[in-house]
């Protein structure tokens, strides 16, 4: 089943308290399967069932007009707004299992519902995929998915072969060839099974999609199974009108589903963050509601002294528990309670509400950003999550692969050495359409490209319309290697289960030669080498190998090799040219010492032990000996269009490059120099296990003194290459570390570990060779948890995806090796020099607006929470809020709302060509400058302060003045609205002195939400007292005919906006940021040349800060 990546899901606004995290799994529940659904992180913010003291207590005043006791109305209308919170609460919480498992259970359905043809009762019919059993024998047509694991019978072909997609599988498009046995692929009828018994023992079911262990018993005899006949579930059949098979596994035991983890779920640094931010304010909110109820208690504990009343007009006689002198603590106990539910609003719930909606529309300009869309692939940029958008801003370390990210992964063949001899690049026309045969070493030359032509596991194709001969391999290597041979003369047009057929030219005649295949010893990232055993028409017996040079010089037979040295020096320089090799052999083999050996091969495969591989691995070395070198071979991967220029600007930006990947480390550092990640005059730092005295130890094959020798030697050489770093501090010498994947096994080790990462972060470029998939993750892991800096992973294949899921960002790329990486990633890109835009300009631009909107969402709930703390501080703290009930519901979600998600889609603080122009700029966000603690706290000051501000000039001005031309003073609703006024325009406004960059859209929302204001004012106010309660004509009849209104709300805002206008025309002209000096100098229309014009004091401030970033990485 496909596992979606969902966001993280929040409720909606109307809550008062945060909740820590609560992990919730679901999963559907069928008949057949049940998907294995991703772990997904809510955040559930409960409320807290209080009730506040003034909505019990009602409204005490009268209405404006025709004298109305508003007493019960407001409760009414103040319960029936609890009532509708608890109502959206509950169908919140109920939103998961009600309506997204549903879905869920619909995909599930779906598939456990199609159709198959099973045999039963003597005759195949249709049934549903989740009403088959382990032995049934099914039959699968062409373009049809397969229902469970199964082994392979027979097919619409003779010899029994069929041809499968698994794409779904590894997202591989190569179709993959299988095959039947002999005995079976005769049963190629409906009616041919009526008679069929076998029996198969196998593995237990487990999660390796590579392996398969068993076997099939037969007329009493054992055949070994391998993954030739097992037909994975959820693999497509290609190329192939229908086979027959059993079911192995079904449900939950097919491979498919045992792989069906959970994706890790992945959250923003800023996001974290913010939680500690809402357990501050969450604080706060305890912290004045505590201090409340004490100033309240005390004061209602004087209230009755000596019998007697002390505010009798409160008439304490007639009032409940909420307010009884007789029971001080009770009263301000439960006054806490009315606190937690009145100052609520410092907690900013929508937020995170906000933030989603954010991150959306974020994501679709990343999708739609037509500067990463890539015209000959026809594939655009994809977010594939919202959750880290931000975290874009904020990338410390890149770990690359290098084949298909950086390189194209379309392998042309260019090279080759043959007996001594290198051909290619003005020589390939020497042996090029048969000239070969007048080259001195011809029998050689022929047996090299015979080898090329039949080791392989490639598969012919002909175009039915143009009669084109094109083949589909596994790898594009492969492919490559067989096109070269068909250049020279030999071509590859048939196979069989059994055979092999090759046109090949004899005496300047085309004729065609079959070779019978015996035995394939299939390629492994272990062996590093793949044979196969064939017998040629003149009844020979030939083993055709081909591998690396690091195992196949090894294998080579101890007799005189004429031209091994020429051959290796020929190795090194493809490698040193950034090419991609391998050594090509062979050996005539003896009748006897094949049957032999065959024998031992067979039972090593029908063995169902866990250890089969090792045996299958061991039986290979003994017949993979004494080998004939013919020469080697050299496929160029070029490198991506755009990739040094990228890898440049990165490193201009200030974020390292680490290139993790497999190939040899000549080739690797080629490739470094080409890409611009090693540069003339860099020193290298190579750890590697290649010194004599290591490679004598391991000629004695004693594992543990190999172990300890190895260990010693990594740790020498990592401690050499500290002292070189510490000796070059003081000098601009950069430096690159070089490892290889066997010194990287000991270097990860838990000892070694914290010494090799000190090395590598104060490395400007780090390259990993022969690197294995699970060493790729360990790095990454280790990167990520060492500097405890963000960490972006980049890959294309299958082999990248550990260290995609690992890192705090996965960006996968759409190449040659399928669409698993893409599958595995939080975004996809189509080239790796999109990366410069996705980083530089999006995640740039998105970091910053994330952060200014958190930061402004923080400031205006302080500032809108603590004029209600200070109006109940003037209030006796009686519980009595400054505003009405729905002018404090709508305060984030009409009135101050739409400007702040304007401003975190929009806002820029310079354009995307001046970000790509600037990196530098980039390490703002790197070093967290726009969200670290002392700004945050700034704008909290900046909350609190405001807030100070309009209450104690709203109160001053008009407390003891007439505001009415009637003379009438102010009263409770005036001030109330007048307050809320104020705090509508000072925080709107705040928002139009953040901006830096406008558009009519944050003119409209901002200018929008104050006039909306003044909108909802008038028609709330006439509506009926019963329900607007204090609001009833108040601006109509009393605020807006008052010039004392308009005055003082407008040297309210003008107050409160100061104190920020002054700080940032202070930092700006004495202490800019890289973009403010950027601002600047655009402006006056001298834009900056480069970062060597900035101003000393910019340039002295950023590199303080990562100068502060490496020591904090060598602390940790």
């Amino acid at each position: 089943m496909n596992t979606v990546k969902s966001d993280r899901k929040v409720i909606p606004e109307l809550c008062i308290v945060m909740i820590p995290i609560i992990r919730r799994q679901f999963s559907s529940d069928t008949g057949g399967i049940m998907s294995r659904r991703p772990t997904h992180w809510h955040h559930f913010e409960l409320p807290a069932f209080f009730f506040s003291a003034a909505g019990d207590r009602g409204y005490n005043n009268k209405g404006r007009r025709g004298g109305l006791e508003t007493k019960e109305a407001g409760k009414q209308l103040y319960f029936w707004y609890l009532s509708v919170r608890f109502v959206i609460l509950f169908l919140s919480a109920l939103r998961v299992p009600f309506l997204v498992r549903p879905k869920w259970n619909h995909q599930d359905i779906k598939a456990n519902n199609r159709k198959i043809h099973v045999h039963r009762d003597h005759s195949f019919s249709e049934t549903k995929w989740k009403d088959l059993c382990v032995g049934d024998l099914v039959k699968v047509y062409k373009d049809e998915y397969f229902p469970a694991d199964l082994l392979l019978l027979s097919s619409s072909y003779p010899d029994g072969i069929c041809y499968v997609e698994t794409m779904n599988l590894d997202g591989e498009t190569n179709l993959k060839l299988k095959h039947a046995f002999d005995f079976t692929a005769s049963f190629d009828d409906d009616n041919s099974f009526h008679q069929f018994k076998a029996v198969v023992k196998c593995e237990d079911p487990n999660e390796d999609l590579y392996s398969f262990v068993g076997s099939l018993i037969y007329n009493n005899v054992t055949y070994p199974l391998s993954l030739q006949q097992f037909l994975l579930r959820d693999s497509k059949l290609r190329n192939t009108e229908y086979i027959y098979g059993v079911v192995i596994f079904t449900g939950h035991d097919t491979k498919v589903m045992q792989n069906a983890t959970d994706p890790p779920s992945k959250r923003s640094k800023i996001e974290r963050r913010m939680d500690k931010i809402i357990y501050i304010l969450f604080s706060t909110l305890i912290s004045i509601s505590f201090i409340g109820s004490i100033f309240f208690g005390l004061r209602t504990n004087r209230d009755l002294k000596q019998g007697s009343y002390k505010r009798w007009y409160l008439e304490p006689s007639r009032t409940t528990v909420l307010y009884d002198p007789k029971r001080p603590v009770l009263a301000a106990f439960l006054h806490f309670l009315t606190g937690l539910m009145l100052y609520g609003y410092l907690i900013p719930i929508s937020l995170y509400v906000s933030i989603e909606m954010v991150k959306v529309l974020q994501s679709i300009f990343i999708n739609r950003d037509q500067d990463m869309y890539h015209e000959e692939t026809n594939r655009p940029a994809r977010a594939r999550t919202s959750n880290l958008n931000e975290e874009l801003g904020q990338v410390d370390t890149v770990l690359s692969d290098k084949t298909g990210t950086l390189t194209c992964n379309s392998m042309e063949f260019v090279k080759c050495s043959i007996a001594g001899v290198s051909y290619g690049r003005g020589m390939t026309e020497r042996i090029m359409d048969t000239q070969w045969v007048n080259e001195p070493n011809a029998d050689i030359i022929q047996k090299f490209f015979r080898v090329l032509a039949i080791c392989h596991t490639a598969i012919p194709d002909v175009n039915k319309d143009t009669d084109e001969l094109s083949y589909e391999a596994e790898s594009p290597d492969e492919a490559a290697f067989v096109i070269a041979a068909r250049e020279v003369g030999f071509e590859f047009f048939q196979r069989t289960q059994t055979s092999i057929s090759l046109h090949e030219y004899e005496n300047g005649k085309k004729v065609d030669r079959s070779y019978e295949l015996l035995n394939m010893i299939e390629f492994s990232s272990a062996r590093k080498r793949m044979s196969v055993i064939v017998r040629n028409a003149e009844n020979q017996l030939l083993l055709l190998c081909k591998g690396a040079d690091s195992v196949m010089f090894e294998k080579l037979s101890k007799e005189s090799q004429p031209f091994e040295d020429q051959t290796k020096n020929h190795i090194n320089k493809y490698a040193e040219a950034g090419l991609r090799t391998l050594v090509i052999a062979y050996r005539p083999l003896d009748e006897e010492e094949y049957k032999r050996w065959e024998e031992e091969f067979l039972t090593a495969k029908t063995s169902v032990s866990h250890d089969r591989d090792n045996l299958v691995d061991a039986a290979a070395e003994k017949i993979e000996r004494d080998l004939i070198l013919l020469g080697a071979t050299a496929v160029e991967d070029k490198l991506q269009k755009g990739v040094p220029e990228c890898i440049e600007k990165l490193a201009n930006a200030g974020i390292k490059i680490w290139v993790l990947t497999g190939d040899k480390m000549e080739t690797a550092i080629n490739i470094g120099y080409a890409c611009r990640l090693l540069a003339q005059g860099m020193k290298q730092i190579v750890i590697t296990l290649d010194s004599p005295d290591i490679i004598a130890l391991e000629k004695l094959r004693d594992r543990e003194t190999i172990a300890k020798a190895s260990r010693e030697s990594i740790e020498k050489q990592l401690k050499e290459g500290r002292s070189q770093l510490d000796l070059a501090k003081s000098s601009s010498v950069l430096f690159a570390l070089i490892i290889d994947g066997r010194s990287l096994t000991f270097a990860l080790d838990k000892n070694l570990e914290r010494l090799f990462l000190e090395v590598a972060i104060d490395c400007s470029s780090v390259i990993c060779c022969r690197s294995s998939p699970k060493q790729k993750a360990l790095v990454t892991k280790m990167v990520k948890e060492g500097t405890r800096k963000t960490t972006l992973a980049i890959g294309d294949g299958a082999n990248d995806v550990g260290m995609l899921q690992e890192a705090d960002i996965g960006v996968g790329i759409s190449g040659a090796e399928g669409m698993q990486a893409v599958m595995a990633s939080d975004f996809a890109i189509a080239q790796f020099r999109f990366l410069e835009r996705l980083l530089l300009v999006h995640g740039h631009w998105c970091y910053r607006r994330i952060a200014m909107m958190i930061c402004y969402f923080f400031y205006k709930n302080i500032t809108f929470g603590f004029t209600l703390f200070w109006f109940e501080a003037h209030a006796s703290f009686s519980g009595q809020p400054a505003y009405n009930d729905w002018y404090m519901s709508f305060y984030n979600v009409f009135f101050t709302s739409l400007p702040v998600i304007a401003l975190g889609v929009f806002d820029q603080d310079v354009s995307a060509r001046l970000c790509l122009k600037y990196p530098l700029l980039y390490q703002e966000g790197v070093q967290n400058i726009l969200f670290n603690w002392p700004r945050i706290l700034g704008w909290m000051f900046n909350g609190v302060l405001s807030s100070m501000i309009i209450f104690f000039i709203c109160k001053n001005s008009t407390i003891h003045q007439a505001f009415r031309e009637d003379g009438h003073v102010i009263d409770y609703e005036i001030l109330g609205v007048l307050m809320y006024t104020c705090v509508v325009w000072a925080v709107n406004c705040q928002m139009a002195l953040s901006i830096n960059y406008f558009t009519w859209i944050q003119h409209f929302f901002i200018w929008g939400s104050i006039f909306f204001w003044y909108v909802f004012l008038v028609i709330y106010g006439y509506i009926k007292p019963k329900w607007s309660t204090t609001a009833y004509r108040v601006f109509v009849e009393a605020c807006a005919p008052s010039p004392f209104y308009w005055m003082t709300t407008f040297l309210v805002v003008v107050s409160t906006l100061l104190p920020y206008f002054l700080y940032r025309a202070f930092q700006t002209r004495f202490h800019p940021m890289y973009h403010d000096e950027i601002q600047r100098r655009r402006s006056e229309g001298c834009e900056v040349v480069s970062s060597a014009e900035l101003p000393n004091r910019v340039k002295d401030k950023m590199d303080h800060l990562s100068e502060r970033m490496k020591h904090s990485h060598r602390e940790l």
